[in-house]
């Protein structure tokens, strides 16, 4: 949609305060403009210091912003899943993350008086950001339907009405326990660990809906359901492919990696819809001359925006230019390592050289020269690295997109070595490590007796499913 086009759209919504809604009600029009800065730098600093000043934690947000991300003496950032980094870097924070960290501090406090005065009926019309800006609970608090308002009972209270709904279901899998990524581990062991006591493995977390395609795909494909890079990887890979993620908001320490991987010479390829922010430029806090002197430096080398649901496509036609190129030189795929590790290539290869270019273009909403430019980058690349976020797992064939990038790595034995492999870019902090610690609701077997025999407990049949047919 263009600017004129949203503005037009925006000029259409009622101006009345959106209610209901999960931001601020405002009765400013819908708008949209370009963002030219570079991602990060001064904008970000500017932006974190009005977030500490409105939360009122300029002191003890600042003091934080020295321990986010300390490997010795600090905290994990609740912000995203990003890895810390190898070596100590000053300040490797992000505005989300300060974002995050101030809101844990928060002296706010939702009292039984506030619900005394505001009915459940009146409460539900008010929008997520200002419910939650009210503050922290002090209280449990149990629905009375009489009054229609929440009021407080104690914790012995609480505990035992949880009780009694479990235990009344007749059926442990009536439950579910659900969590997300802001679990620590030693919770999430526990809170599994109650749930299969209990009789049941529905322990459904937030990466079914964020990264449940990448583990199903590369578990199909690698027989794991995780990336095999890490941090030391990124500096490494001579290309790095990123696809579906706006690194500003989803990684903003990502781009730490991206604008080092540009001035080493690397290429960094953007594939999404949208060229946004943080595939253009940015200034790293921690850079404190390029700070300093506002330098920013590029993140990208390519921009393809491809149309929504396409990457599959893409990935297909990157695959099919690097078997063109394999008829005229035979090191374009590395064969030693395909009749290796890898079973069924020569079918694939079929498939490929079947599929025809019109349909790679339709699909993929690109241009075949624009397809064929980054596989040029592929097969110049002597390690490569794919990365991506929910722009692609979220899709309804995100598992297949995301077996034909791992088709497409193992094609010139980007598995299993420095500065190659596939990476997925998980949404919060901890959500493997909650899937580590046990809230799956498909568990191994392996794992279920294990738990057993270290805790003592007889855990509920696995309804683990196997891998997806290719």
């Amino acid at each position: 949609m263009s600017h004129d086009e949203l503005e037009k759209v925006a000029g259409l919504m009622p101006d009345v305060p959106r209610q209901g809604g999960y931001g601020p009600a405002t009765t400013e029009k819908w708008y949209q403009k370009a963002y030219t800065h570079p991602a990060a730098g001064w904008g970000a600093t500017v932006s974190v210091g009005k977030i500490l000043t409105g939360e009122r934690q300029v002191i003890r947000g600042t003091k934080a912003m020295f321990t986010i991300n300390h490997p010795d003496k600090g905290f994990d950032c609740p912000g995203c899943a990003w890895p810390d980094a190898k070596h100590f870097l000053p300040l490797d924070v992000c505005e989300n993350g300060v974002k995050h960290s101030t809101w844990e501090m928060t002296d706010d406090r939702t009292t039984p008086e506030f619900f005394a005065e505001h009915t459940v009926t009146e409460l539900a019309e008010w929008t997520d950001f200002a419910l939650e800006d009210v503050g922290r609970l002090t209280h449990p608090m149990s629905y009375d339907a009489e009054t229609d308002t929440y009021v407080p009972v104690s914790w012995e209270e609480a505990f035992a009405m949880i009780g009694d709904e479990l235990n009344a279901l007749g059926d442990p899998n009536r439950a579910a326990f659900y969590t997300s990524g802001r679990l620590s581990n030693e919770a999430s062991f526990l809170y599994q660990l109650m749930a299969r006591e209990f009789g049941t493995n529905n322990l459904p977390d937030c990466s079914n809906m964020c990264h449940e395609a990448s583990g199903r795909a590369l578990r199909a494909s690698l027989a794991t359901g995780k990336g095999t890079t890490d941090v030391d990887d990124w500096e490494l890979a001579d290309a790095i492919f990123i696809m579906g993620v706006n690194a500003a908001t989803n990684a903003p320490r990502m781009l730490t990696m991206l604008t080092d991987a540009y001035a080493r010479g690397a290429q960094v390829v953007h594939i999404n819809p949208l060229i946004e922010a943080g595939a253009r430029k940015a200034i790293v806090p921690h850079d404190l001359v390029d700070m300093a002197l506002n330098k920013a430096t590029p993140t990208s080398t390519m921009n393809l925006q491809v149309r929504p649901g396409g990457d599959f496509a893409l990935m297909r036609g990157i695959a099919k230019v690097v078997f063109e190129e394999a008829e005229h030189d035979p090191k374009a795929i590395d064969r030693e390592f395909l009749d290796a590790h890898t079973e069924g290539w020569e079918t694939y290869r079929d498939i490929v050289r079947a599929t025809p270019w019109s349909e790679i273009v339709r699909q993929a909403g690109l241009t075949e020269p624009a397809i064929r430019g980054a596989a040029a980058i592929y097969l110049a690349s002597e390690a490569t690295i794919i990365s991506w976020c929910l722009g692609l797992s979220q899709h309804e064939f995100g598992v297949q997109a995301i077996r034909e990038i791992v088709n497409v790595l193992l094609l010139r034995g980007n598995i299993g070595r420095p500065g190659a492999g596939p990476a997925p870019v998980r949404g919060h902090s901890n959500v493997q490590g909650n899937r580590t610690c046990g809230i799956d609701h498909r568990p191994t077997e392996e794992f279920l007796s294990k738990l057993d025999a270290v805790c003592g407990i007889t855990s509920p049949a696995s309804t683990a499913s196997p891998p997806s047919p290719p």
